[in-house]
């Protein structure tokens, strides 16, 4: 099994460079960064200093979007990245969300997104891209066009992602029945453009929680993002539909505190890893054998203002526990 991390910069970008390279060096497979024009520092940036100073860590964004950055500037970013280090770069897209907000615009639409990965793929292919009545295409390209992943929480993106895009982030927690209904609408979308998803990458968004009080990482659903906003209805509230597909039906106006410690770890099992080390071995561990799940992206959760703390810790425990644990039996 695959292990990314999502790493913020919430350093200067050389020691976030420098952070990242601990990843390479702890056995994760990828990191990828968050792109907040709001945080003052670029995402693009960093992972061009990331991968100068790694030599195996796939890098990419979590997560660009076509609302504060253009498709043409986006494919010449992903193959500005390429030429810095081949192979070792994907693209990730979505409609937005922290990013998006900070400049007071709306998320991208199901069809602004299907225009901006169809637009992105065939410019990294080196074909001609209309824009505005304007024909354009990139100057300079690479052999292996840059992969483009989409990013999808809800049921509609899901499909979409594979409809268009080369590979997807999933953000559907890990229950079997959810993870089943997440490929479903992934073939539904495939179906819909005619192609296959044998060379698709599906990669699952795993929120995580890792603690030596078990009990007390088990408490994220009773917890809010932000005052206004529970947990779990970040980034949206995308999370009740796939836990209503893994047999928890919460109500759209739950509220976060009055969830039933029972009920809160149930949720926890069907969404990501909470507990301690161990407890977050074995549920990566059940999630391969019961899903197939191969690839896995570790979001160490928190609050909005501690959104942009290093994850140090996880690194530590992954490093130590998780990730070797993980490794095959020789």
């Amino acid at each position: 099994m695959k292990v990314d991390i999502r790493v913020p910069v919430g350093l200067p970008i050389p020691d976030t460079a420098d952070f990242i390279a601990r990843c390479e060096a702890a056995g994760f497979n990828g990191v990828g960064v968050h792109d907040h024009q709001h945080s003052g520092r670029d995402v693009y940036l960093t992972l061009a200093l990331a991968a100068q100073r790694t030599s195996r860590l796939t890098l990419y964004p979590a997560t660009s979007n076509p609302v504060t950055r253009h498709a043409m500037v986006l494919a010449s970013l992903a193959h500005s990245l390429e030429e810095i280090a081949p192979e070792r770069v994907r693209l990730t897209v979505a409609p937005g969300y922290l990013a998006v907000g900070s400049i007071g615009r709306p998320r991208a639409t199901v069809a602004s997104m299907r225009r901006a990965v169809l637009a992105i793929r065939s410019l990294l292919r080196g074909e001609s891209v209309e824009f505005n009545g304007v024909a354009t295409r990139l100057r300079n390209r690479s052999d292996r066009p840059t992969p483009v992943f989409m990013t999808a929480a809800g049921p509609r993106m899901v499909e979409l992602a594979g409809e268009v895009a080369d590979g997807a982030l999933l953000l559907v927690g890990l229950h079997p029945k959810a993870v089943e209904a997440a490929r479903r609408r992934l073939a539904a979308g495939a179906a819909r453009s005619g192609r296959s998803l044998e060379n698709f990458r599906t990669i699952f968004i795993t929120p995580t929680t890792v603690s030596q009080d078990g009990a007390e990482a088990r408490r994220f659903p009773q917890q809010r993002f932000r005052p206004d906003q529970p947990y779990l209805k970040y980034p949206s509230d995308s999370n009740l539909f796939w836990l209503r597909e893994a047999g928890i039906d919460l109500a759209d106006d739950f509220v976060p505190e009055d969830i039933p410690d029972e009920q809160a770890h149930r949720i926890c099992d069907a969404l990501g890893l909470f507990g301690t080390p161990e407890e977050c071995l074995e549920r990566l561990k059940r999630a391969r054998d019961e899903s197939g799940i191969d690839h896995v992206f570790i979001f160490p959760t928190h609050t909005l203002e501690g959104g942009y703390d290093m994850p140090s810790h996880e690194v530590e425990v992954f490093g130590n526990t998780v990730i070797p644990g993980l490794a095959p039996l020789t």
